[in-house]
């Protein structure tokens, strides 16, 4: 075979719909094109050991139709080559013993991390290109440009919380939803927005630094006081996972044997946030001598596998597309976007943090209008509840306190907050 004849495809990080269009798109445009084409099993896992038998060949009957179905053919891990040089070394020389010069990589931000320092060390021995993916649609791309996954992770999670909008209101109860978003809230506030919950709580809405565990439950209370005071017992209120890693330590203290993955993360799914807030809120409502029946539901898993709408079909078909063309072309050290309709590649080395020398991530822009509009409708205590005396009186009178007491209790959460913002409130009963 001609030198750089084989191309290997190779998936990072955890699932999102689309990934297998991608697969599929860049196997059969560089098949076609006249290469060998490889699926590496498991993401950098089995390369880091310097084992190269996990590998698995593809071929355009192989990956036609598997751009229908969530998952990925080839597997994925989070199996992390930059945390030594050893194993860096090792994926660079396996790579090399399988006679792959060139690699699409297709993962989030620790992926696009070792594909970055992979075309680094390999000093154009293999050429890299990768492609943008999480449904947390965090990675710092362009506007209104969104990772593949996002679209169908958040269609399901409307789906959910729509009937879990009904669930609540038949049976006058209340549902603290945890959407997936390991560090911003973009997965979060598309479902909540979309489906009208109640109300979203996203860790870019609160101030810098670290947030005491009581801001969050206080917001919750103080939001399903205002809405039992408008004659509504029952409500959603849409978690960002997020939340969990801007807690005080002295919250998480309690919790030392959580787990980390091999990035050094949290693991958010081994911290139930949605347990501890429902234990939290009920101590403090009944406190108050107001009953009210929470439950807590994780959405995440649910999600990450679930066969893709046809946005990302199209859309991460068109990345594979580009990914195989870009590559084949020459292109390396870049990652695949597609802007206002066409492919436009992205040095891997502008997406880097000149600080922390990660790649960027994004946060979901809370002075946008898109933020405003979805706050705007969200069920929660703000300035107008504090101004007008006659409402005080019923969220007072809700909670059993005293105007002064309700004030002292509650009043923090509404300085220089999202009601000061020029939008039209909207009616208290809006919500879902």
């Amino acid at each position: 075979m001609a030198p750089n004849k084989k191309l290997a495809l190779l998936v990072g990080g955890g699932p999102a719909p689309g990934i297998n269009a991608v697969i599929g798109a860049a196997t059969i445009r560089a098949s076609l094109a006249g290469y060998d084409v490889i699926g590496i099993q498991d993401g950098f896992e089995h390369l880091m050991q310097g084992d190269v038998s996990h590998v698995q060949k593809l071929e355009i009957h192989d990956v036609s139709r598997i751009h229908f179905r969530g998952g990925s053919h080839i597997g994925t891990a989070r199996a992390n080559p930059t945390k030594s040089d050893a194993a860096m070394e090792n994926v660079l020389l396996s790579l090399l013993r399988l006679d792959v010069g060139k690699l699409i990589t297709i993962g989030g931000d620790d992926t696009s991390f070792s594909a970055y320092k992979l075309a680094e060390r390999s000093r154009g021995q293999i050429q890299v290109v990768h492609v943008p993916k999480t449904i947390d649609n965090d990675l710092d791309l362009p506007p209104e440009v969104y990772t593949f996954g996002f679209q169908t992770a958040r269609h399901i999670g409307v789906e959910i919380v729509k009937n879990l909008m009904v669930d609540a209101k038949t049976t006058h109860r209340w549902y603290f939803t945890i959407a997936m978003g390991r560090k911003f809230g973009h997965l979060a506030l598309g479902i909540g927005k979309a489906a009208g919950a109640t109300l979203t709580l996203i860790p870019e809405e609160f101030p810098p630094g670290k947030l005491p565990l009581s801001t969050i439950v206080d917001t919750l209370v103080g939001a399903i006081i205002k809405r039992i005071s408008d004659g509504r017992p029952d409500g959603v209120a849409v978690l960002a996972e997020g939340l969990v890693e801007r807690l005080d330590e002295v919250d998480l203290k309690e919790l030392p044997t959580v787990e980390r993955d091999a990035h050094g993360h949290i693991r958010i799914a081994e911290v139930n946030i949605g347990e501890i807030l429902k234990a939290q809120v009920q101590v403090r409502l009944k406190e108050m001598k107001v009953k009210t029946t929470i439950v807590s539901k994780n959405i995440g898993y649910e999600l990450r596998c679930a066969d893709p709408i046809p946005f990302d079909m199209e859309y991460a078909r068109d990345l594979g597309y580009c990914a195989a063309k870009c590559i084949l072309d020459g292109g390396s050290g870049v990652v695949v976007t597609i802007q206002e309709g066409h492919f436009k590649p992205m040095p891997m080395a502008e997406m880097m943090d000149p600080v922390s020398g990660r790649t960027r991530l994004r946060a979901v822009d809370i002075n946008s209008d898109r933020y405003k509009i979805a706050a705007q409708y969200m069920i929660r205590l703000n300035a107008k509840d504090f101004e007008d005396a006659h409402v005080l009186a019923r969220h007072a009178a809700t909670a059993n306190m005293s105007l002064e007491e309700f004030r002292s209790a509650f009043g923090y959460l509404v300085q220089g907050g999202i009601s000061k913002q020029p939008l039209p409130q909207a009616s208290p009963h809006t919500g879902g």
